[in-house]
């Protein structure tokens, strides 16, 4: 199977992956917004900008706090004329691979815009079967706006490869997939493969993003899925990072750092995520911290993942309730907005910046605080339950 690039709950029912060849991309900016009665964070970028704290208490304390929807926005530079103020989240120099990405759609997408506006170069691997429809919609434009930079510049990705990370190297690619006319026209694909023509544009790497996941069977309960799908899954999205890591070390410079993106289905029941996925996830989870001692001691490379909160992505309407995720959300978790993809985005950013130097084999929690809670505050059971909460 291929691996897919993933998106809000990290899986698309169809077959994985990550495409392309070599062309252009499109990124366009992670951002921290605000609202006109809501504290402003701005300016998440090559000079990351946060409010003052007599900013911050002003604003807060002028009305009562209520959160809302608000999109975030990272800045590639400031157009002001006015000093840069907090700690700056500067990738300029570095460069960056992110797997994963087959449209403008999702967490992968929202993560290279965030590297991209700290300076970052990007370096994309797209699923082979998906090219054809991606390079047709950045051809016709249809990604235009996504690329605009805060600055108004359009962004651009230096490359884009080929990559189906659920195989090596060639010689585990079988005999149908190599006469599948979805991959004619496209070579050097396998993991191997797109690690050695890095290695050959570039030279090296210094940040390594996998944001791909696939379970063929994940509509059915685990109960009813077949040893095929199982492995399945356990192979598009958490061994396919073993494989990446594996296969870029070699190329990524000391201190680098490497994030992946995982699901609280890794530790908690979430009926309707099935075929293996939440083993897969459990999976991905217990092997960053492994994977965080041995690249650490060896090579000096941090290694991280994200369980990001529910996104309403592409890849995750392909299982089938992701609105009903969303709604849940909103309703329980501590912060009763829905989640944006720039949040996650501008996370990794922080992830890969010298700022988290420290942070290692972490599972880091981007969901709106869901993950805290221990009970569903919506219930009718707990209908009479004095709990804080903003009306909708």
């Amino acid at each position: 199977m291929a691996a897919t690039a993933s998106s809000a709950m990290h899986i698309t029912a169809a077959r994985p992956s990550i495409s392309s060849t070599c062309r252009i991309f499109k990124a366009g900016v992670a951002s921290v917004g605000a609202h006109n009665k809501v504290t402003s964070w701005a300016k998440l970028a090559s000079t990351c900008h946060v409010s003052s704290v007599q900013s911050f208490r002003r604003n807060f304390m002028s009305s009562p706090a209520k959160f809302e929807k608000f999109p975030a926005k990272a800045m590639s530079g400031s157009g002001e004329n006015k000093p840069s103020s907090g700690l700056p989240i500067d990738l300029k120099g570095k460069r960056a691979f992110i797997a994963g990405i087959a449209d403008d759609n999702g967490y992968g997408w929202a993560i290279a815009k965030s590297l991209a506006a700290a300076g970052a170069e990007i370096l994309v691997g797209t699923w082979v079967p998906a090219l054809n429809m991606f390079e047709t919609s950045l051809r016709r434009g249809k990604f235009d706006e996504s690329r605009v930079l805060p600055d108004g510049s359009l962004m651009k990705i230096t490359k884009v490869y080929a990559l189906d990370a659920v195989f090596d190297n060639p010689e585990d690619v079988p005999e149908d997939i190599k006469a599948n006319k979805r991959y004619a026209g496209s070579s050097n694909w396998t993991v191997q493969e797109v690690a050695e023509c890095v290695k050959q544009d570039f030279g090296s790497i210094d940040i390594l993003v996998h944001s791909l996941a696939n379970g063929p069977e994940v509509t059915k309960p685990l109960l009813e899925t077949s040893r095929k799908g199982y492995l399945a899954a356990i192979s598009a999205s958490s061994y396919s990072y073993l494989s990446l890591l594996k296969h870029f070390i070699p190329i990524m410079n000391p201190g680098g750092s490497s994030v992946s993106l995982t699901y609280i289905a890794s530790e908690r029941i979430i009926p309707g995520y099935g075929g293996g996925m939440s083993s897969a996830k459990a999976a991905l989870e217990s092997d960053t911290r492994m994977l965080a001692f041995e690249a650490g001691r060896k090579h000096k490379i941090r290694v991280n993942t994200i369980s990001a909160g529910p996104l309403r992505s592409r890849a995750a309407r392909a299982i089938g309730f992701i609105d009903t995720m969303i709604e849940y959300s909103i309703a329980n978790a501590p912060l009763q907005k829905e989640l944006s993809a720039d949040e996650v985005g501008n996370t990794a950013a922080f992830l890969a910046s010298p700022l988290a130097s420290a942070i290692t084999g972490a599972v880091i929690f981007v969901d709106n605080g869901l993950n805290a809670m221990g009970m569903a505050v919506d219930s009718p059971i707990i209908k009479t339950l004095d709990s804080p909460t903003d009306k909708h």
